[in-house]
């Protein structure tokens, strides 16, 4: 079979943060959206990176079989993944032929028939809905949250299981009508199995000033944990 590459950012072996067990976490290059909290502005533009050949990178997965146990595997984010779908599906094709679970974090800003396919040798997806009205997801991430909405309906027909993630930003939707609004979105979809809220951080302030460009949330106060967590006790799933 023909290699397929496509271009890495950056792996992290064995992380426990995206997605169940241990796993090995790949972040690709390349994304479409300008998120106003976005920790890795080094991943927008598709040029950079490391060119890198799904083969090549299912090995080094693999090297790390032995640490997922039952309930690791590989995740793959970005970035935006959904930008190099067929390469993402070569690379999950082969995770899924050796036993190894396959995750995919995204922003769900694409629905192409690339990005179907890619569905289907997928066991979980880690769905970033962002902002819970289409006038906030425009206007601190310049997509769409009809586009996303989407998405989760193609992850619903599919029978995917779905994490839902959303980072609260103080003043932006750390209240509990927006908790409230999400509750509402994601009340039609039995493929949600998890609601994941991350406090806002500004660690990545640093990386913004070494490459020059300003950080939308330079002077936004990082999010209580104890705040988020209350709002997560709001909320409700699908039952």
């Amino acid at each position: 079979m023909e290699e397929l590459y496509g271009q890495v950012h950056s792996f992290q072996s064995m992380g426990t943060l995206d997605g169940p067990g241990v796993r090995s976490v790949v972040f690709l290059q390349g994304c479409p959206l300008r998120c106003c909290y976005c920790h890795n502005p080094d991943t927008w533009e598709r040029a950079g990176g490391v060119r890198t050949g799904a083969g090549a990178l299912f090995q080094r997965v693999r090297r790390y079989k032995g640490y997922f146990g039952a309930r690791g595997g590989v995740t793959v984010s970005g970035g935006e993944p959904l930008l190099q779908a067929a390469f993402v599906r070569r690379l999950f094709s082969l995770c899924r032929g050796d036993g190894i679970h396959t995750a995919l974090d995204t922003s769900g800003c694409i629905l192409d028939e690339e990005a179907r396919a890619l569905l289907d040798v997928c066991d979980l997806v880690l769905l970033d809905l962002k902002f819970t009205t289409e006038e906030a997801y425009r206007a601190y991430t310049g997509g769409s949250l009809a586009k996303t909405l989407g998405f989760l309906d193609e992850l619903e027909r599919q029978k995917i299981p779905v994490w839902i993630r959303q980072v609260i930003v103080p003043g932006v939707n750390d209240d509990e009508e927006s908790i409230g609004r999400l509750n509402s979105l994601i009340a039609p979809y039995s493929c949600v199995e998890r609601v994941e809220l991350l406090p806002f951080r500004r660690l990545c302030l640093e990386k913004y000033q070494e490459m020059g460009i300003p950080f939308p949330m330079g002077e936004t106060p990082e999010a209580d944990p104890l705040a988020v967590a209350r709002l997560q006790s709001l909320v409700r799933l699908a039952k």
